[in-house]
């Protein structure tokens, strides 16, 4: 072999060792399609979270916060796109003025719904601002009738009417308290007013005497004017319609001045305040709540609320579910825009804290319950739950409490009320409800 022949040979041979060692470059895999882009939802709280009255606004808006924080551990999506739900609460001072301020200032960021107002008065004028901006509006404790008797859509109530809870405390008043000669008072507000219309039309429909109507405020901490006036007439019944803030006060000073009367109250003072802001003078007052006691609502809702937040004031499972509502609608509807999930709203079924949630063609909760209570040892207790107008014991549930859900989903039936307890007064009574009516409170 000559030099030429071994140098290719050579240059060959490298060449070759070479492209040997040399590694394969691995083919890129196809890049995985981009997860959709997720969404940020604002619901929205409007209730009294300063003032008289804050611990029920607060009390509220914890029931908006749990429903939110719960449906947000459910992983949502909307037409595909993970969802992630935000509150945003804002202050209305139980005033209807500051609602009206509020209820723009939501308008113009855009939420998607309001869960509120809590009074009455301040919920009916907000309510209008809401409707014209196309959001919904769902209330868990605005009771007057004009709220949801004016036409506007996307306007709910998770809870009962002043029309049917009227008649439930007058009844009673009636018929347990026999009472004779009743005395009325309210607080000028849309609510106070409106039910203290309602028990005097009741009352007055089973002919017992009303021997005074006097008016207060909201506002207002002397009432001795008032109450010497009633003392004069010596009513077997005294009802406020108002809120615990004065109705403590009121209870307190009319025992100072001697009045032996019996109280009664609506829902705005069916609280164990009345037991801080009255003393012993609230022992054995009667009163009575637009929806079930917080005995009743789910064994899940009480856990979960009370590890995170402590006692149920009064509404809270209220809201809890009127949150729900707004949630079980977008998922109908595969939107979190109000034009399409607001129609969803009036179609909703589901069983929440409360019990079964489904609106009317106004808005109204189908089949709404009333209970009365009587104070007794520093605490409301349930004596009986009104239902289209048959009142039953309540009892409460002898079972104990199961854990909370983990998913976050819609909670399980509130307890039923139980059959009547032995010794009973009475097993049942029909309560006359007048048929809803326009205006009137």
């Amino acid at each position: 072999m000559n030099r030429s022949t071994k140098l290719a040979l050579a240059v060959a041979l490298a060449l070759g060792v070479t492209a040997c060692g040399q590694k394969e470059e691995p083919k890129k895999a196809d890049a995985a399609p981009a997860a959709p882009a997720g969404v940020t939802v604002t619901i929205a709280h409007a209730g009294p979270l300063t003032g008289s009255i804050a611990h029920l606004g607060k009390d509220d808006e914890n029931g908006v916060a749990l429903a939110i924080a719960q449906a947000n551990g459910q992983k949502l999506t909307l037409d595909g796109k993970p969802v992630t739900f935000r509150m945003m609460s804002e202050d209305d001072q139980a005033d209807p003025k500051t609602g009206t301020t509020v209820a723009q200032k939501l308008v113009d960021a855009k939420v998607a719904a309001v869960i509120g107002h809590l009074n009455s008065g301040v919920t009916i004028p907000a309510s209008e601002i809401y409707t014209k901006a196309g959001i919904p509006v769902i209330s868990g404790s605005a009771t007057n009738p004009t709220l949801t008797e004016r036409g506007l859509k996307g306007v709910f109530r998770t809870v009962g009417r002043d029309d049917q809870q009227g008649p439930a405390i007058a009844a009673f008043i009636a018929t347990e308290l026999k009472a004779k000669k009743v005395a009325i008072i309210d607080d000028k507000t849309a609510y106070g007013e409106g039910l203290a219309n309602e028990v005097e039309k009741y009352l007055k429909g089973k002919k017992v005497a009303i021997v005074g109507r006097e008016r207060t405020t909201d506002k207002e901490t002397d009432f001795k004017a008032i109450l010497t006036k009633i003392k004069a007439k010596n009513p077997d019944v005294v009802f406020h319609g108002g809120m615990d803030a004065t109705g403590g006060p009121m209870l307190k000073q009319a025992r100072e001045l001697g009045i032996k009367s019996a109280f009664s109250f609506g829902d705005g003072a069916c609280t164990n305040e009345m037991a801080k802001l009255a003393g012993a003078a609230a022992e054995g007052l009667i009163c009575s709540q637009a929806g079930l006691p917080a005995e009743a609502a789910s064994a899940d809702f009480k856990n979960a609320f009370k590890a995170k937040y402590g006692d149920i004031k009064q509404y809270a499972p209220y809201f809890y579910d009127a949150t729900l509502t707004v949630i079980e609608a977008m998922k109908k509807a595969g939107s979190a825009d109000p034009a399409k999930f607001t129609p969803e709203m009036y179609n909703v079924s589901f069983t929440g804290a409360t019990g079964k949630v489904e609106f009317d063609a106004k808005g109204d909760r189908k089949d709404a319950e009333i209970t009365i209570f009587r104070l007794q040892d520093g605490n409301i207790k349930p004596l009986a739950v009104v239902k289209n107008g048959v009142s039953t014991p309540f009892a409460a549930p002898a079972a104990p409490a199961a854990a909370p859900a983990a998913s976050g989903a819609p909670m399980p039936p509130a307890a039923p009320t139980a059959a009547p307890a032995a010794g009973a007064t009475e097993a049942a009574k029909k309560v006359e409800e007048p048929k809803k009516k326009k205006g009137g409170c």
